[in-house]
């Protein structure tokens, strides 16, 4: 009995392991890891359905077809043994855009765009982490790259050759990641640190546009108070421009002062209960080496010192910022989860948040506020959502090349010291911009039609606080929709 109970136990592990190379062989005929793993798993609980492998030998079988499979997966392609995940990512976007403003003088457009994007991230041996992520743009001669607040491109020039350029290069080491805390530190091109990213704050931030990727050094820290309870610190320095050192030391340049900002930002997470979730996040902000964001560098007006995507601040002299930028931003949002909700599957997010931003270095001008709601959450297959809000940003609250470029107004005329104005075409520069100095409503909707395909609509409505020249009609509108595959 005791040899018959042995054999049919060393027939149970010979079965399981000729199983796992079955799978392996499965996994091993798709190229990505994610797909592979699902891929695994769907098989392993077919297996389960059938009563062919019982719950604890399905566990089992996946971690070794898991640790298999990673052997494997190194071995084809060649990675070093340090090398313990290597992830493919991308995504593809096509755009339908339009543009229409209430003023008789601006002519309504429609462009026709994508967005693509290819990267990877290698996670090595003594939590080590590698990422670069690749991303169609336009190039801009003026600055040499594409712009830092979007990676589109536009369907023109005769089906020319698109640029592709870096969207992200950077290196990480994780110090600390236990189940009370982790902290991490990053170097390079990287993902901005000061976009919520968290289960509940995960809306884009006031004062950043979402496309933005930033160039510095940033930690970052979180500390699980309790199961309900964690707190995350976000904090970087960011650099804007390089001054060159051979350009003449006058009034109007600096070269010793290089063009940054830094800051830090607190995020306390809470969840009441299963329904009810809170997030609270503290900012402050501030630039240094500001005589030198200027839109344009003489003695060469053509060149810009930085890219002049947006407008809105107050400018003096040749183009220089008026004021310091030292803003500080309070971020509250409330998530309130509904068992069920009419045409949507499962469980129903309603999601109150707002931020208030105030720049102390100038003298007015210097608020910024916005209130919204978003109902459902588009993610799975077949689930969605809808949101409003409202939003008003001061002329001098932020910087205006790092908040939001779709979010803009009709200038009739530019200011002569944007960087905008060209006196000798006719129309004084006029044009859609998005940046501060403006105000009011976006309305948008989300629909996962599969798991990696999304459907978008977004509506912004915006008029400037203070129109250029002042009484003209500012009213603007600017709709897109997005149809994005991802993997």
């Amino acid at each position: 009995m005791e040899g018959m109970q042995k054999r049919k136990k060393q027939s149970r592990v010979a079965g399981r392991r000729a199983m796992t190379g079955l799978i392996a062989m499965v996994a091993g005929a798709v190229a990505m890891e994610r797909t592979t793993a699902q891929s695994a798993d769907a098989l392993i609980e077919k297996l389960v359905e059938k009563g062919i492998l019982s719950s604890k030998e399905a566990v089992e079988l996946r971690k070794e077809t898991d640790s298999d499979f990673g052997k494997a997966l190194r071995n084809r392609q060649d990675l070093p043994d340090w090398v313990t995940v290597f992830k493919l990512t991308g995504s593809f976007a096509g755009r339908f855009e339009h543009f229409h403003a209430d003023n008789p003088l601006y002519t309504e457009r429609t462009r026709y765009r994508y967005r693509a994007r290819l990267g990877a991230v290698v996670t090595l041996k003594e939590d080590f982490e590698v990422g670069i992520q690749m991303s169609s743009g336009e190039f801009d001669p003026r600055y040499g790259g594409g712009s830092p607040v979007s990676g589109q491109s536009t369907l023109a020039s005769g089906a020319s050759r698109k640029p592709v350029f870096f969207e992200l290069a950077y290196g990480k080491w994780t110090a600390i990641n236990n189940d009370i805390a982790t902290a991490s530190m990053t170097i390079g091109k990287m993902r901005n640190p000061f976009q919520p990213s968290s289960s509940v704050a995960d809306e884009p931030t006031m004062l950043f546009d979402p496309d933005i990727f930033p160039e510095g050094l940033a930690a970052s820290v979180s500390y699980h108070i309790d199961p309900k309870h964690t707190l995350n610190f976000d904090g970087g320095y960011y650099v804007l421009g390089e001054v060159d050192q051979t350009l003449p030391v006058d009034n109007i340049l600096s070269p010793g002062h290089d063009p940054a900002f830094y800051g830090g930002q607190l995020t306390w997470n809470a969840k009441w209960s299963k329904k009810l979730s809170t997030a609270l996040g503290v900012s402050a902000f501030s630039l240094t080496g500001r005589e030198n964001l200027r839109v344009f560098t003489p003695p060469a007006p053509d060149l810009l010192a930085v890219p002049n995507v947006n407008a809105g601040n107050t400018r003096s002299g040749l183009g220089g910022l008026a004021y310091d930028m030292t803003p500080l931003m309070v971020s509250p949002q409330v998530v309130y989860t509904l068992s069920s909700f009419p045409l949507y599957p499962g469980e129903f997010p309603v999601r109150l948040y707002g931020d208030y931003a105030e720049n102390p270095s100038a003298p007015r001008d210097n608020v910024g506020y916005r209130l919204g709601i978003r109902l459902g959450k588009a993610s799975k297959k077949g689930t969605w959502d809808v949101g409003y809000r409202y939003q008003s940003l001061g002329a001098d609250v932020w910087y205006e090349e790092l908040v939001d470029d779709n979010n803009g107004a009709f200038y009739q005329q530019a200011d002569p010291l944007s960087g905008f104005f060209i006196p000798s075409d006719g129309t004084g520069g006029r044009g859609y911009r998005g940046g501060t100095n403006v105000r009011g409503h976006l309305v948008r909707v989300n629909y996962a039609i599969t798991d990696g395909l999304m459907f978008s609509f977004n509506y912004y409505l915006n008029s400037l606080i203070h129109p250029s020249p002042a009484g003209s009609v500012s009213g603007a509108g600017h709709f897109f929709t997005d149809l994005e595959w991802k993997f």
